[in-house]
């Protein structure tokens, strides 16, 4: 190996993560040969502290185990010869006690050497340094004057370190300078003023230096600063200082910014690749500058860039070739702007692009070691064999080196080896091992068997295959020991073995097998795959604002799979719910009880599993009333305001909204507080509005969305000055009480509104219009003035005015008033009534003058009472006296709901606030006659075969001369279809009626009304059946049921008819459900039931004929045990005498038959003979002469042509019959034929008659076949020659 070579430190924990990667991905089981392997070791660069001692790590695997040696600087180190040098066991680590030695002497580079027979691996190259902390070399540091507004640095310049110190700044207190955009450290410890002010002078500018491994701090010498003011400096001071003893630059006033650090415009920047890329721009100027960073011709990477030092430094990190470039810093205050541009070169070690792995070949296969690395300058590749350069190691046909590639062919076993990759350049070097393991190995799995692995639904499964094997093991999958896995969705099959099954469903739930095959052997290993629920928060907490001292409780609900064991975990704000016996916890909430301030903060619940978890969080904000304000304080006073502010009390978390500021007069009404104003809570003054003569003292309440707050301490007393009252009493009325009187009554002034002592009231009044001058009287302490001796009813101009021992109110304003109402005099005269029908009137009458009313006129009351009617003589006494009020001035009013054909009287009342005046005279008036009243009643009875009787009351209210009435009826059908009406009449003496000749075993409905001359009036209805037959049957009720209170069913009727029978009842009971039940006499079966459809009737169809049945009727309900029923009836069916005679048994029908079933046979013959010689038959002439579409085609009764239309849809008529292939079917009875027709048909009528259509529309593809599966008729299969 290159000895010479230099490889510089810095990498060895990303070779020692990758090797560790790879290793593991070509993991050889340890108990088959092979080379020795690093798994690990010391990084590059060591620097150790000289008060501990040096571990160097190296530590290697391999089989056998191997022996460890180590190089330093080059020359083999003989550890056993150095008693302070120790090597662990089993170990190439190495232990050196520097305790009682230099620890200088062991300064170097070391690298560690692993060895077996199979091969030499080799480590990096790990160079040993002492850490240093030197001391600050002895100086005296001079003090410094500096005028004010120019820049300045102090230098720090520390002693150079290992590794190098971090720097700060301090006084002597130990307390750090501050820093800011004027003053500043730069990267090189240095700190810079941009301009000085006066308040930076001090004595004790101190840089310290501390070094990080030794924990050791240097400090520089003090450094003085004193800035001075030469504009107020006294001339005869300034002779004392030497010039060269302080800096003075430009005048103190404002100036453009320059450069301090860098100088120039322009500077150079190189970074290596994967460093942090560090900027640095300091200005001076006056007022400080501010610093802003571009790039030219791009942009500053967003992910990477951070500013420091107040802008003064830019950061990129994880450099990349993309960064190099110009930036640009520029600097700007008020008066200009200045820019550096700093050119930045990207440089980088060397660094892997693909890093060799360990093979391992079977005998006689090939195989390649690739070393792919990039860098800037492109590094040099020098590749060893077990730590020797490959070119001094012998030569081997089978290797072949091309630059980064070896090359192994037909390789053989015991040429394994180790080989080492050196890739350099002037910024480092990397250097990885890679063995070669020759191996002939059967297939073996290093994965455990029968494992089993649960993944949550939608998320990858993994299935491990790891195997080993030389040759390399070919891999394959099978699902349940059958269905074979290829490498597509949603398979994937890595180049290690692993199933990845990319979103897991539970139907890929199962067994795998895994089978390892090369041409040595065969390996298989089962695993299993459980694919679970995903574990889900059904109900998250929800964001709770609780009220101090309540319960707070967070829901957390939770969806998980069944076969995994759930655990619930409450945090808050991260970490444990607090040990206090308030927190409960349940299987799905949290509850706090007693709510305190110290419970505040986000709550979380997390849901795990073995597998997943999830977790969802939710705020607690714990709010109260807010403290009450303090610190009241009054400013700004004057007579009539004060300004008062406060201090707002602690909100608990629940924005205040509103402060209420409450007043309290110590002298009207002490101890009492009052609401004065509201202010928002935002604010924390508020300017009052005060009163004269008032002992003030305020307090404030603040209100959140809890509550009001306690009340603060009340403000200190101020007291107002008394002054007459600023307004008079409200609400001033006047108002008589009785006749002769005046009440006049106000609203009195409070003590806050009567401005000082002494309140009284002066009342003045006049009457309107009549009186010029007031009448006055002064009163205190009440708030109403009786005045007598008043006219009645006048209007009266009222005023009160408030005054004090300070003076007079203001001019009151002046209300009205009335002075007492008495009776009315007199009555409305000259009533007159129209009447507009026999239900509505209208009166009218003269209003009485207004000096008659002697009041407020508040209406009319009408009081009317009918007498008696037209056709009564006798006063009835019992009728009610009925008042209609008209509001208002009114002369005229209606009078509605009055009854026809009577007589009514009437008087009139006029109406004040005192009452009701005389009665008028009374009139009298008629209404005419109206239609009467509906009949009283309406009744049938003596219901017959083909006849009803009913019977009938007048009407209540006749309303007028009954003339008599009418009568409409018509039957109702089983379907409830009403049948035509009859109407009679009768006279008004005629109260019954018979009526015959109606249809037996029918419903009717009636319809009665009564009529005058005016019309008839409203009907009454009433329905009843006819009976036939009639049957007597007493009701029974079935065993265990109660027995009906009285009759159920009246008559029961019964009729037969060839298959049926009719059954008619009289039902009185309550249930609706009747049913009639019937059997076969003396038969075994089962009651068959029919509902009856809410009738009185049913028909009982398909009996048989000559057949006896017995037959009741039951009436139930289920919400009613009771069952109500008939007794039995017994129906019998008369037989029918047979009037068929079945005519296929006899001779003489089926010797027809077979004559013309020959005759067809010769006609079908001849007409295809004739067809043939393309002849036509006379329809088809008669059809080819007639182009008309109406052809008479021939009647069978007189030969002449009947009606013919071919705009016909080809539809039979109403009671033919049509195969649905378009055949002619015979007709179930013999009797029928079929004519002659294209897709016609046809059939005789019962009365012999023809019926039949023919079609002339013809279609030269149709009919060439019979798809029926019925034979066709010998008719049809004419017509398909035709």
């Amino acid at each position: 190996m290159d000895r010479n070579r230099k490889w510089v430190p810095g990498f060895g924990a990303v070779l020692l993560t990758l090797l560790s990667h790879m290793t593991s991905a070509l993991e050889v089981p340890l108990d088959l040969p092979q080379p020795p392997t690093i798994i690990l070791q010391s990084p590059k660069d060591y620097i150790f502290d000289p008060r501990e001692n040096i571990v160097i790590h190296c530590e290697a695997k391999g089989k056998p185990h191997p022996s460890f040696s180590w190089t330093r600087n080059g020359t083999h180190f003989d550890v056993e010869k150095d008693s302070k040098v120790l090597m662990k066991p089993g170990s190439g680590t190495l232990v050196i006690d520097i305790s009682s030695e230099r620890a200088e002497a062991y300064e170097g580079t070391y690298q560690c050497i692993a060895n077996n027979e199979h091969g030499t691996a080799v480590s990096d190259s790990i160079v040993i340094r002492q850490s240093r902390s030197p001391l600050w070399s002895k100086e005296r540091n001079e003090a410094i004057m500096v005028q004010k507004g120019v820049s300045l640095v102090l230098q720090c310049r520390p002693p150079a370190g290992l590794p190098p110190p971090v720097i700060f700044w301090m006084d002597n207190n130990f307390q750090k300078l501050p820093l800011d955009k004027r003053v500043s450290q730069a990267l090189n410890g240095d700190l810079y003023f941009s301009n000085v002010l006066p308040e930076d002078t001090r004595s004790d500018y101190i840089c310290y230096a501390r070094f990080p491994h030794t924990q050791t701090i240097q400090q520089k010498q003090p450094i003085s600063v004193t800035v001075l003011d030469m504009e107020t400096m006294n001339e005869t001071l300034a002779a004392l200082y030497n010039i060269t003893d302080f800096y003075s630059g430009d005048p103190e006033g404002e100036r453009r910014p320059g450069f301090m650090l860098p100088l120039g415009t322009t500077s150079t920047k190189m970074v290596l690749r994967g460093q942090t890329l560090e900027l640095e721009c300091i200005a001076e100027g006056l007022p400080t500058p501010d610093i802003s960073w571009q790039k030219e011709g791009g942009e500053l990477p967003s992910n990477r860039v951070s500013y420091h030092n107040f802008k003064k430094t830019l950061k990129i990190s994880d450099v990349n070739e993309n960064d190099a470039g110009n930036y640009r810093c520029v600097a700007t205050n008020n008066l200009g702007t200045i820019h550096h541009t700093i050119k930045v070169t990207v440089k980088a070690a060397p660094f892997w692009v693909s890093i060799p792995r360990n093979l391992i070949l079977a005998p006689n296969e090939t195989g390649v070691l690739t070393c792919r690395v990039n860098g800037e300058p492109k590094p040099r590749i020098d590749w060893f064999v077990n730590g020797i350069p490959i070119e001094n190691t012998p030569e081997d046909p089978s290797r072949k080196v091309e630059d980064d590639t070896v090359i192994l062919s037909n390789v053989q076993s015991g040429s394994s080896a180790v080989y080492q990759c050196n890739a350099s350049n002037e910024f480092g070097y990397l250097l990885a091992n890679a063995f070669v393991s020759v191996l002939a190995e059967p297939p073996r799995v290093l994965t455990p068997p029968n494992q089993v692995y649960q993944v949550i639904t939608n998320s990858p499964a993994l299935l491990h295959c790891a195997s080993f094997g030389s040759p390399i093991p070919t891999i394959t999958w099978f699902k349940d020991s059958q269905i074979s896995i290829r490498n597509t969705d949603p398979y994937v099959i890595h180049e290690n073995g692993t199933l990845e099954i990319n979103v897991a469903q539970p139907l890929n739930s199962g067994k795998y097998t895994c089978i390892a095959t090369n041409n040595l052997g065969i390996k298989e290993n089962h695993v299993f795959l459980e694919v679970k629920e995903p574990t889900r928060i059904l109900k998250q907490p929800e964001y709770k604002v609780v009220q101090r001292g309540m319960s707070a409780v967070f829901e957390c609900k939770v969806k998980h799979d069944p076969s995994l064991i759930p655990t619930m975990t409450w945090l808050k704000d991260r970490g444990e719910l607090p040990d206090d016996e308030r927190f409960e916890v349940d299987a799905d909430s949290l509850t706090i009880r007693d709510v305190t301030d110290d419970d505040k903060g986000t709550y979380t619940c997390i849901m795990n599993t073995t597998l997943d978890q999830d977790s969802a969080s939710a705020m607690l904000t714990v709010v109260e009333k807010p403290d009450p304000p303090t610190d009241l304080e009054l400013t700004d006073q004057t007579e009539r305001s004060v300004q008062l502010t406060w201090t707002p009390g602690d909100e608990n978390n629940s924005p205040i909204e509103k402060f209420v500021i409450q007043y309290g007069d110590l002298l009207h009404q002490p101890g009492v507080w009052t609401n004065l104003t509201e202010v928002p809570g935002t604010s924390t003054t508020a300017q009052l509005h005060l009163s004269p003569y008032v002992y003030y003292s305020f307090r404030v309440l603040a209100k959140n969305r809890v509550g009001y707050s306690e009340p603060s301490q009340s403000s200190r007393q101020y007291r107002t000055n008394p002054a007459a009252p600023d307004e008079n009493p409200s609400g001033v009325q006047g108002v008589g009480t009785e006749p002769g009187n005046l009440v006049i009554s106000w609203t009195p002034l409070t003590g806050l509104q009567s401005n000082g002592p002494g309140l009284e009231y002066k009342v003045q009044w006049r009457q309107k219009d009549v009186e010029k001058e007031w009448s006055a009287q002064n009163v205190a302490n009440v708030s109403q003035w009786v005045v007598s001796g008043t006219p009645t009813y006048v209007p009266y101009e009222i005023k009160v005015q408030a005054f004090n021992d300070y003076g007079v109110g203001p001019e009151p304003e002046v209300a009205i008033g009335y002075s007492g109402e008495d009776l009315p005099l007199s009555a409305p005269e000259s009533i007159q009534v129209m009447v507009h029908n026999s239900t509505l009137a209208e009166v009218h009458w003269e209003p009485i003058s207004p000096p008659s009313v002697r009041g407020k006129l508040q209406g009319y009351k009408v009081y009317y009472r009918r007498k008696h009617g037209l056709h009564e003589t006798e006063e009835e006494t019992d009728q009610e006296m009925q008042v209609l009020t008209f509001s208002g001035n009114r002369s005229e009013g209606r009078l509605p709901g009055l009854q026809p054909y009577s007589v009514y009287s009437l008087s009139i009342r006029v109406l004040n606030n005192k009452g009701e005046g005389p009665s008028s005279q009374s009139k009298t008036f008629e209404t005419p006659e109206g239609v009467p009243g509906p009949p009283s009643f309406l009744n049938v009875i003596n219901p017959g075969l083909d006849s009803l009787t009913l019977e009938w009351g007048p009407p209540i209210n006749n309303n007028g001369r009954l003339t008599g009435y009418i009568l409409k009826y018509q039957p109702v059908n089983n379907t409830s279809e009403l049948g035509p009406v009859q109407f009679m009449t009768f006279l008004a003496n005629e109260t019954t009626i018979t009526l015959s000749n109606l249809n037996s075993s029918m419903l009717y409905k009636f319809y009665l009304s009564a009529k005058t001359n005016k019309g008839s009036g409203p009907i009454i209805t009433e329905e009843a059946f006819t009976v036939m037959h009639t049957t007597h049957t007493r009701p029974t009720v079935e065993a265990g049921k109660a027995p009906p209170v009285g009759r159920a069913f009246g008559t029961v009727n019964t009729s037969v008819s060839e298959d049926s029978a009719v059954i008619s009842w009289e039902y009185f009971g309550h249930h609706k459900n009747v049913y009639v039940e019937y059997i076969v006499e003396n038969s075994k079966e089962e009651w068959k039931k029919e509902f009856a459809n809410g009738s009185h009737s049913h028909t009982i169809k398909g009996l048989k004929p000559g057949t006896s049945y017995r037959v009741k009727v039951i009436a139930k309900d289920a919400a009613d045990p009771t069952v109500h029923s008939t007794d039995e009836m017994l129906v019998t069916v008369p037989a029918v005498a047979s009037r068929q005679v079945d005519i296929a048994t006899q001779g003489w029908f089926i010797g027809l038959m077979c004559a013309i079933a020959l005759l067809i046979l010769v006609l079908l013959i001849v007409c295809f003979i004739k067809r043939n010689k393309g002849g036509k038959y006379p329809v088809k002439e008669k059809e080819d002469a007639h182009q008309d579409p109406e052809i008479q085609p021939m009647k069978e009764d007189d030969g002449t042509f009947g009606e013919y239309s071919d705009t016909e849809d080809h539809k039979p008529l109403k009671g033919s019959r049509t195969p649905s292939n378009g055949t002619v079917r015979r007709d179930e009875s013999d009797d029928s034929l079929v004519d002659y027709g294209e897709g016609g048909d046809g059939q005789f009528n019962e009365d012999g008659s023809f019926i039949g259509q023919y079609s002339g529309k013809k279609e030269k593809d149709t009919h060439e076949g019979n798809e029926s599966s019925e034979a066709p008729s010998p008719v049809n299969a004419m017509n398909s020659f035709v």
